[in-house]
């Protein structure tokens, strides 16, 4: 019996020793570890707490596709106060990881810290590195980020995660991560579906770098819309950037030109002169006028951009062949009021109220402000008034759409919302009627068996410092396909290319994106004979 007790007493005795001694270690010997943990967490126990919503695009067949989540990355950091050397954990970081060697030092030469970050995902070669040294002080973790699957593909759309000056916890900067940054990000955070058709903006995207880089332009734009409901099928611009890697890019490369920048359009808004003076009853597609060339109006002229006089034209080749005087002859014949009406009806005064922060209205105080003629005259053919790429858009579309402007929306869950009936379902096949002759005449944006309607602008850009125009341009097409049917509409813009002319350059590619979505939609010829 003596045996026994004294054997449970010494069992016992020996349990609470190992029991004690477990303790010891993990909060003396291993406590700087452990703190270190406990920091390292609690940086992020903001974004930690509640796990923030995806992004999806959406395919055409309604299918959500991975377009921002969260995933784990390793993390390498330090504990200071568990370093002796410095100096060589410096020198050894920095030969294996890359990073510089007096920054390291600094990080590491701090006796009462007991947590400072070296690398945020880190690679597994990096990881494996490390772990190959056995540096004293040296630990690797797992931290929750925000990863995009395909880089830089709808980065101006998307935006992305950083931390603030005053929050080390990341927020949403810039699209949709901005603009949703609460419903993302709160207690119960939610997931958020965009209009995005993923294939549709990659191949957007590839068509639109291919001409900045053929055409040495600074810069361009791309928006495919669905014109029937306003949605937003790709919307993309370059230069962009990754938001994996925001870091290493300027400023300018977050905002979106498609809904943050105005510009002077050019010749596509001769379609809507034509619409303005075919749906008020002044003129028809086959008025005619006869031009001289020029057209002075309080005291200056304006010519065509061919410097050529066309003689007596109607107004659908006043549109073939896209002739400046002709677009003042019709906004004339509309008169000032009417044509101004119909330029706010189309919603270019307004802003469109896109799912997306920081959208602007366009710029028509020479209209509004002005009485001259010359003003009114200028802006038949888009110079003097100033738009955003998707504003243009969704005027075109509203043509497209029996002359239904719609509201453009990129959010999937949005029940599409007719905004006004600009012009009648008549004049809106007259004057797409005319924009499917204009194509048919120049040949470059046809595609066998498709009626196709399209404009092209090429428009100066202003002199901000000097006055007057620069000897520099920007390309711009608006097409829609079929065009008395229409699955999409597009448009295409080139920012100071090496060419003047836009047929050599946003046409061709109008017509190579435009084909590949009436293959991707499997949308049948128009044209049966």
């Amino acid at each position: 019996m003596k045996f026994r007790l004294l054997f449970l007493l010494t069992f016992f005795l020996l349990l609470y020793s190992a029991l004690i001694f477990n303790t010891y270690k993990l909060q003396i010997l291993k406590g700087d570890y452990f703190t270190a943990r406990a920091a390292s967490q609690s940086r992020l126990a903001g974004f930690m707490d509640s796990v923030r919503g995806s992004i999806f695009f959406t395919d055409r067949n309604g299918n959500p596709v991975p377009a921002a989540i969260n995933k784990e990355y390793p993390v390498i950091y330090a504990v200071p106060k568990e370093i002796a050397d410095p100096a060589m954990v410096a020198g050894k970081l920095a030969e294996v990881l890359g990073l510089n060697q007096p920054q390291l030092l600094i990080s590491l030469s701090k006796p009462s810290d007991p947590f400072e970050p070296i690398l945020k995902k880190a690679t597994a070669a990096q990881v494996a590195a490390v772990r190959g040294e056995n540096l004293p002080g040296i630990y690797i973790d797992q931290e929750r980020f925000r990863f995009y699957p395909f880089a830089g593909l709808a980065s101006q759309v998307l935006g992305f995660l950083a931390p603030t000056a005053d929050n080390p916890a990341p927020e949403g900067k810039y699209g949709i991560e901005e603009k949703f940054n609460p419903e993302l990000s709160g207690k119960h955070s939610e997931s958020i579906s965009l209009t995005i058709d993923p294939n549709i903006q990659t191949r957007a995207e590839e068509v639109l770098a291919g001409l900045i880089s053929q055409f040495k332009a600074e810069g361009g734009t791309v928006i495919v819309q669905d014109p029937k409901t306003g949605k937003i099928l790709a919307m993309g611009s370059q230069p962009s950037f990754d938001p994996n890697n925001y870091g290493d890019y300027k400023l300018n490369n977050f905002m979106n030109p498609a809904v943050q920048s105005i510009y002077e359009p050019g010749s596509i808004f001769k379609v809507i002169t034509m619409s303005a003076g075919i749906d008020s009853g002044k003129i028809t597609p086959d008025t005619t006028f006869t031009d001289t060339g020029s057209v002075t109006l309080d005291g200056r002229t304006i010519k065509n951009w061919d410097k050529k006089a066309h003689g007596k034209v109607t107004m659908t080749e006043v549109i073939e062949q896209s002739i400046n005087t002709g677009a003042v002859f019709a906004a004339r014949k509309t008169g000032r009021d009417t044509f101004y009406k119909y330029v706010l009806d189309f919603g270019f005064s307004d802003l469109a109220g896109i799912e997306l922060p920081g959208e602007v209205a366009g710029d028509l105080n020479n209209l509004k402000t002005s009485f001259r003629d010359i003003n009114f005259a200028t802006a038949s053919f888009g110079q003097g008034v100033a738009i955003t790429p998707l504003a243009l858009i969704n005027a075109v579309s509203a043509i497209a759409n029996q002359g239904i402007l719609m509201k453009p929306y990129i959010l999937g869950d949005t029940e599409p919302r007719a905004v006004r009936q600009v012009i009648s379902p008549e004049s809106a096949r007259a004057v797409t009627g005319m924009m499917v002759s204009a194509v048919k005449k120049a040949q470059v944006a046809q595609i066998p068996k498709y009626d196709i309607a399209g404009k092209t602008g090429t428009a100066q850009i202003p002199d901000l410092i000097h006055g007057g125009y620069q000897e520099k341009y920007i390309h711009t097409y608006v097409g829609f396909a079929p065009a008395y049917n229409p699955s999409f509409t597009i448009l295409l813009k080139l920012n100071k290319p090496n060419v003047t002319l836009a047929g050599m350059t946003v046409v061709p590619a109008f017509r190579e994106l435009a084909e590949f979505i009436l293959t991707y939609y499997n949308v049948p010829p128009d044209q049966l004979e």
